[in-house]
């Protein structure tokens, strides 16, 4: 049976919950970095597509600092497409006229199938733009990334070149580029991006078809080659599952990147851009490398729907607050692990056999917070159960005792042993007047009040001097030293509690004076003696008390107060025996009396306290 409180567990699920569907940028970084994990331990192999052609340190020392002369990339262009190589990318801007005049014979070259760049500005400036056709289903335009400005080519390169596409990327919300738009837009016009234009080209087509719905882009394609799954803003992820053949511009022999795709990149010291990627900094003609392979790969990745994300989030929320209700702990420890450790596994299984980004991170999270704030609910509850438990014995127990009996539970069973001890019995003397003073004003109430007054005050001294209180009988009070805690002193720890009772019944006469009640007074008897004391009782309620003569004796010596009086007729208030009386070092004695007690062949000497 459910306890009202794990309603707060359920609170957290349901608020959890909420917050995932708000989809807050604290969950989409989890999110993104748990797909980081998985995307850069993909298993990579050599890509048979593309090849890079790097100007590195080398080739500067070769041909000089960079920007080199126009009429030098045309001799790189001319070397490439004598090594037979395939569509050559120079992810480079031309927007500005070559110093040394070579774009004459540059621009002719860019005619043997090459994709130059251009890129879009945070700026609103337009400069030299090159957008490109597009077949559109439904309305595309107002799902795909925009840029105030683009800045592209010389006119005249863009009109020699094959091609012309965007190298700008879309970081995430952490600024780590791990989907690239394939279509971006300005106002009405569309700009592809690099990668994709290369595919145009290289088919030979001269537009792109994209369709979409109410939600966004569904899928786009070139005429002549596979639609490309994308999301809803034309994006796709880039796989990083490849490595590439990588052939400095310097060398002489470029019959390596032979009928392969050429993507001419700037690594030298200063010159290439870095970008965040998930396998680490990358340079950026990596983005351009990646995406283009994937699309050729042909094998997108996808994401799962967040809305069952949630939902599994929710449902393992609620099977773990059943299972922290009802289960062991070492089950509930087991479930945490084998959660925590399994979902991450069979989410990369899952990635692995159908390239499908599942967010692991904000059901594991759910999981967790759920299992530990459950728990920790539980731990309450079972905490207040005990606190209750103990409670309910200390009303008959002394709280050390009790301490002692949550400290090992073991004490508590039938049993007990021999030991001296000193015992006090206490009662009302002239308790009748007081009952029938109530009863003749119809007033139970009062009479339990006053009852349970005296019976507090009392205790309270009792327990200050370390006694154990056994019982209460009506009006009187049995009460015990030396158990179960050690007390050397016992004999005159239980006299001084019957003298400082008596001193607390002096205060009580007073309180019943001023409001007209009857007078009140005590008698005490203490004994010192060996009895059993221990656990006794059924196994269905056990009671902590003594057994012994030395006990009854003490409760005779109780009675007999009310027989000594003194000049004021005022009763004895304390008589205790001579084996008390021999252990008293700090209380002085008077003799009262020789009395022969029910039980008892042999007198008993009876003193009372000298104060």
């Amino acid at each position: 049976m459910f306890h009202l409180i794990h309603i707060p567990a359920f609170i957290t699920l349901f608020f959890l919950t909420y917050i995932g569907l708000q989809d807050i940028s604290f969950k989409e970084t989890l999110r993104l970095k748990s797909f980081d994990y998985l995307l850069a331990n993909e298993e990579k192999s050599q890509s048979q597509d593309i090849t890079i052609i790097t100007i590195d340190e080398q080739a500067i020392e070769k041909y000089g600092q960079w920007p080199w002369p126009r009429e030098t990339l045309a001799k790189l262009i001319i070397d490439l497409r004598q090594a037979q190589t395939g569509i050559i990318v120079m992810p480079i801007l031309f927007s500005e006229s070559d110093r040394f005049d070579g774009d004459k014979v540059f621009c002719e070259t860019l005619t043997y199938g090459t994709v130059i760049a251009q890129t879009g500005t945070t700026q609103k400036r337009t400069s030299n733009p090159v957008p490109r056709g597009v077949a559109k289903i439904g309305n595309p335009l107002s799902f795909l990334f925009e840029w105030p400005g683009m800045v592209g080519p010389l006119p005249e390169l863009a009109e020699c070149a094959n091609g012309v596409g965007v190298i700008n990327t879309a970081p995430e919300i952490d600024g780590v580029v791990r989907r690239v738009p394939l279509l971006m837009k300005i106002g009405d016009e569309v700009y592809p991006n690099m990668a994709i234009e290369t595919i145009r080209v290289a088919v030979g087509d001269p537009s792109y078809q994209v369709k979409a719905d109410e939600f966004g882009v569904i899928a786009m394609r070139v005429p002549g080659f596979d639609t490309i799954k994308t999301d809803a803003n034309a994006r796709i992820w880039i796989r990083w599952n490849k490595k590439f053949k990588t052939i400095s511009a310097a060398s002489n022999d470029f019959s390596q990147a032979a009928g392969t795709t050429v993507i001419i990149a700037m690594t030298a010291e200063g010159l290439g851009g870095v970008v965040a990627t998930p396998t680490g900094e990358q340079y950026d003609y990596t983005i351009s490398a990646n995406t283009l392979q994937t699309v050729l790969d042909g094998e997108t990745i996808k994401r799962y729907d967040a809305f069952y994300e949630l939902l599994i989030a929710f449902i393992v929320g609620i099977a773990m607050i059943v299972l922290v209700r009802y289960s062991a702990y070492w089950i509930i420890g087991l479930a945490i692990i084998f959660v925590s450790v399994s979902l991450p596994v069979y989410t990369n299984m899952f990635f692995v056999q159908n390239l499908m980004l599942v967010d692991v991170t904000w059901i594991l999270l759910t999981f967790l917070v759920v299992a530990f704030h459950s728990t920790f609910l539980r731990f309450i509850l079972e905490f207040k159960l005990k606190q209750q438990i103990r409670k309910q014995f200390e009303k008959y127990l002394d709280p050390r005792q009790v301490a002692i009996l949550v400290k090992d539970p073991s004490k508590l069973k039938l049993g007990g042993e021999r030991k001296e001890m000193s015992f006090l019995f206490m009662d009302i003397v002239g308790f009748t007047p007081i009952s029938e003073y109530y009863k003749n004003n119809d007033d139970p109430e009062g009479l339990v009040n006053v009852i349970n007054d005296y019976l507090n005050r009392m205790s309270k001294i009792v327990l200050k001097n370390g006694g154990t209180i056994d019982k209460y009988m009506g009006d009187c009070i049995m009460a015990f030293w030396n158990a179960p805690l050690d007390c050397p002193n016992h004999a005159e720890m239980a006299v001084k509690t019957s003298i400082e009772c008596a001193e607390e019944t002096d205060r009580i006469k007073k309180e019943f004076k001023e409001k007209g009640l009857p007078d009140i007074n005590i008698g005490s008897g203490v004994n010192t003696g060996t009895c059993i004391v221990g656990n006794m009782g059924s196994e269905m309620r056990l009671d902590y008390s003594v057994i012994g003569d030395a006990v009854n004796l003490a409760a005779r010596l109780e009675a007999q107060t009310r027989n000594y009086k003194d000049e004021n007729g005022k009763v004895t208030p304390t008589l205790y025996s001579s084996y008390t009386k021999e252990q008293l070092e700090n209380i002085k004695s008077i003799e009262v009396d020789k009395i022969k007690v029910k039980g008892k062949e042999e007198l008993i000497t009876i003193f009372k306290p000298d104060v």
